[in-house]
């Protein structure tokens, strides 16, 4: 008995190793490559950052320098109805159509610029190592910030979750800056972020409003829930994603760039975003000499 019990316990364990295996396995083929718009997109890994290659596409969903906000809405019925939609910006925000995102002091002499996808795997580890370093840069007037929202990860990986995250950080603006940035860090965090090979977690609003819930200034903030569940800027998230790709000598995300200029670590022709405060301090104090 004592002995087909152990060959059990084995077989079972033999069984476990397996099933891991082969989910790693799955997991580490969706980081080497992704598609976008049918082609390949190249996964970049340096200095234990993920970038994901931007491709330059159009499409369902696509990602071309002229695709317009019927195209970021793709084939997915409730948000081609967001599209038709009239547009509602966000509160903290300027321009014609409310897509210049820029947070800080409006005395600070530098811009560093981000362009990050909600759903991407290199934005979200450029954020648990990078982003309270960030925050705190703002908060002292080293520079003002600028950011560029991406939603093309939901055509490569399918889904809405970019979109719909990107809708509910819109959600967050409007509360106030600060809210928006605490949003954001708590969404891409080691507890929230959703694997890119799925779940699609990011879709359901309820998920969105729980990660809310860790923000003080959102927590039980029945206006921020309100607009998450009816989609006020639902039309915004897709103008976001407009402007994002606007930005033709964008490759990847994260990308920085600081006064305008591209800042990162060297990786083949592309640079990708640092993944310590260390780097990241380097290549900002460098930039701003």
């Amino acid at each position: 008995m004592s002995n087909r019990n152990t060959q059990a316990n084995k077989q079972a364990a033999r069984e476990r190793l397996r099933a891991e295996r082969e989910r790693q396995a799955k997991k580490d083929k969706m980081r080497r490559q992704l598609t976008v718009g049918g082609a390949i997109v190249a996964v970049l890994a340096i200095a234990g950052g993920i970038g994901v290659m931007v491709a330059k596409s159009g499409g369902d969903g696509g990602s071309g320098a002229n695709a317009t906000v019927k195209d970021m809405a793709g084939n997915d019925k409730a948000w081609a109805k967001a599209a038709k939609a009239k547009l509602v910006t966000p509160a903290n925000t300027s321009g014609d159509k409310g897509t210049t995102l820029v947070i800080g002091k409006a005395d600070a002499k530098h811009t560093l610029e981000l362009f990050e996808d909600p759903r991407c795997p290199g934005c979200a580890n450029f954020e648990q190592n990078v982003g309270e370093t960030v925050q705190k840069d703002i908060k002292d007037g080293k520079y003002k910030a600028r950011f560029h929202l991406a939603t093309f990860l939901d055509n490569n990986l399918r889904g809405t979750g970019s979109k719909n995250a990107l809708s509910a950080l819109g959600s967050a603006l409007n509360v106030s800056p600060d809210a928006f940035l605490k949003y954001k860090e708590a969404l891409y965090s080691k507890e929230f972020h959703p694997d890119e090979t799925g779940p699609d977690k990011f879709a359901d609003d309820n998920y969105l409003i729980e990660v809310a819930d860790t923000v003080p200034a959102l927590k039980g903030n029945k206006n921020f829930e309100k607009a998450v569940k009816s989609g006020v800027y639902d039309r915004w998230a897709l103008e976001m994603s407009v402007e994002f790709n606007s930005h033709k000598d964008v490759n990847n995300t994260p990308t920085l760039k600081l006064d305008g200029k591209e800042i990162g670590i060297q990786s083949g022709p592309n640079k990708v975003a640092p993944s310590t405060p260390a780097d990241f301090n380097r290549l900002v104090d460098e930039g701003v000499k």
